[in-house]
This record gives structure tokens, C-alpha cells and sequence, in this order.
């Protein structure tokens, strides 16, 4: 699709991408259909169908495929903008929709403003490479619950216990009626906790290289080396937001909103966003609220909350100080300041 002098200018070019081929259409700069037709999801047709045509809008949706195409586009030179999928009803609403349909309506989306289409940043290629190793890792700990947790179970239901944590499971002896099952699945046990301690390694090798900004959010109790991590990358830029507090819908912790009228229900969180950093910071909220927390004032914020009472005050509790948590990790991130944790509680008496 290389662009001469006797062809219209492109106005705006909408890419469906698609596991194995991706469907694009081209517009011109008054908004009629150029071209449209589809090629492999792969680096090199695209770069090869994007080579030597001027510079240009291209819209992409978000997906599996929408990091690696954004850098290809980039590197041709060419305007690329990523539209958030969870907020595109036009196209995922659509009655009518197919893969042509929806390249069409990201083109035309673009081309009229580019807000429409809530668009979202793009990390950088290292940044990427980093959060695959932290998520690669949290898929083995994952599965090394799994293994245990079946483990134990079997190990029950035959009349004896496996005791012992989690991460040292692998060392406690087999009754020897259950040796010659059971033993395969630890020593797949024991290879998965092996995975997890290089992964650890790993870890605390890219943070000292790369990430030294991590020990600011290590100054909160509760707060390790993975979740101040995997914070740090998933936000990439602590300026994109505008306020602190906009990191709690970032990662899914504000409630769902569904007014109307005089109607305004109280909903759950919302869940939207990044999964892995969610459950890090619920997770890093428990142990803050936990009989092991150190007194703060996030903990007596979330003891606050629990102390309302109800069948709910708990769990609430624990979500509201893990977005609570996740505005002062930003709030850190952006400020370089010392962490005060009772900065916000009077000073004892004399």
C-alpha cells in the first residue's frame, strides 16, 4: 500500500488486530473508503505493509498483538494510537459486527477525535520484558498453591497430613504407602519452588539495576521487593496522573457507578484494569490490617472501616486500605519524600 502523488492522502488507517490476521481500513482525509483488506498478525507483514507510506494516523484496540504492532508502526514513523477496548461500546456493542466493520469504526473514531477512543499509554519494550518476568513468576506461584493444595488433599483423603508451609512442602517426607503416587507430583513441586527462588533472584537483580525508586515504596510496611516492583512498572510514568487518587480506578479498587436520576446504588470495585497489581496491593492491605501490621495510619484507617461492623465491614476494610495503599505507593513514587506512617495521627498527650 505504498502512497503516490495520484492517490488520495490517507486520512486515518483502523487496524483490527486479530490472533492470526488483522483487518485494516484506510480513509482518506475527507473520510471515504480507501482501501480495505487484511494481512498476517505478524512483525514482518506488518512491517512490510506500513513500510514507505507517509506519515499517518493508525488505530489500533487493545489486545494480545497491540505492544509489538504499536512498535512497528512507531518505528515507520506513524502517529499510533492504542483505544482502550473496555471503553469502545460502538464497536463492542455493535449488532452488526465483524472484523472489517471494526477497523472501519476505529479509523473513523480516530479521525473525528481521538478521545473517543480513551486511549492508553504504551510502556516501553523493557518495561514489558520486566512485568512478563513478574507475571511469569505469579503463574508459578500460582500453580505451586495448586500443587500443594492438591497434595495435602490427596495426602488426607488417604488418612495422613502433609505438614508445613507452602514454600517448603516439598521437603516433607511421603507415608510410604502413597510414595510411589504422590512422589512425581512433589518433585514437580519442588521444581516449581526452584523456578520461583531464580525468579527471586532475578527480581532483586533487575530492582537494584534498574528500579531503585523501589525502596520508596518499601518504606511502608507491608509493601516487598514484588509488589513495589510490579508497581513501579505497571506506572510506568507517575505523572500521567493527573491526581494520586486516580490510581485506585487504574487498578480496578473504586466502585462501580451506575446512576440515574434520583437512583444511585452503592456497587462493588469495579475490577477493571490490571488483575496481578489488584491482587498484590489486596494482598499487601491483608498483612497491613493483619495481626503482624505495624500501627499507621493506613492500618488505622482500615481499622476504622472494620470497626463499623457488618458482614461486609472487613472485606471492605481491606479494599479500601489497598486504595488507599496504592494513592500513597503514587503519591511516594512522585514526591521521593521519607514515609511518615503516623504523619496524619495527634501526638500522644504529655
Amino acid at each position: 500500500m505504498k502512497q503516490t502523488s495520484a492517490l488520495p492522502e490517507i486520512g486515518a488507517i483502523g487496524v483490527d488486530l486479530g490472533d492470526r490476521r488483522s483487518h485494516l481500513c484506510v480513509l482518506d482525509a475527507g473520510g471515504g473508503v480507501i482501501e480495505e483488506a487484511s494481512i498476517a498478525t505478524t512483525w514482518r507483514a506488518f512491517e512490510a505493509r506500513f513500510t514507505g507510506i507517509p506519515r499517518c494516523l493508525v488505530v489500533l484496540e487493545t489486545g494480545t498483538h497491540s505492544n509489538w504492532a504499536h512498535d512497528v508502526l512507531a518505528e515507520q514513523g506513524h502517529e499510533v494510537i492504542v483505544a482502550n477496548a473496555r471503553k469502545l461500546r460502538a464497536i463492542s456493542s455493535n449488532e452488526r459486527k465483524s472484523d472489517r466493520l471494526d477497523a472501519r469504526m476505529l479509523a473513523r473514531l480516530g479521525r473525528f477525535d481521538a478521545q473517543l477512543l480513551a486511549p492508553v499509554q504504551v510502556r516501553k519494550e523493557q518495561t514489558r520484558l520486566d512485568l512478563t518476568m513478574l507475571r511469569a513468576r505469579a503463574e508459578l506461584v500460582e500453580l505451586r498453591t495448586a500443587l500443594s493444595n492438591s497434595l495435602r488433599g490427596l495426602s488426607k483423603s488417604a488418612g495422613h497430613r502433609l505438614e508445613g508451609s507452602v514454600q517448603c512442602l516439598h521437603k516433607q517426607p511421603l507415608h510410604p504407602s502413597l510414595e510411589e503416587h504422590l512422589r512425581p507430583m512433589l518433585e514437580a513441586l519442588a521444581a516449581v519452588s526452584r523456578a520461583i527462588a531464580a525468579y527471586d533472584q532475578r527480581l532483586e537483580s533487575v530492582t537494584r539495576q534498574r528500579y531503585p525508586q523501589c525502596a520508596l515504596l518499601q518504606q511502608v510496611a507491608g509493601v516487598g521487593p514484588v509488589t513495589s516492583l510490579y508497581f513501579v512498572l505497571a506506572i510506568d510514568d507517575p505523572k500521567r496522573f493527573k491526581r494520586p487518587r486516580d490510581v485506585g480506578a487504574y487498578f480496578g479498587l473504586v466502585p462501580r457507578r451506575d446512576q440515574s436520576g434520583s437512583r444511585d446504588p452503592e456497587l462493588a470495585i469495579s475490577k477493571a484494569g490490571d488483575r496481578l497489581g489488584r491482587t498484590l496491593l489486596v494482598q499487601c492491605a491483608h498483612h497491613i490490617l493483619g495481626r503482624f501490621g505495624k500501627d499507621s495510619d493506613l492500618r488505622r484507617f482500615g481499622q476504622r472501616i472494620a470497626s463499623r461492623g457488618g458482614t461486609r465491614a472487613k472485606k471492605r476494610a481491606v479494599v479500601a486500605t489497598a486504595r488507599k495503599l496504592c494513592v500513597l505507593l503514587l503519591a511516594l513514587l512522585r514526591s521521593g519524600e521519607v514515609y511518615e506512617p503516623l504523619r496524619n495521627s495527634p501526638a500522644p498527650a504529655v
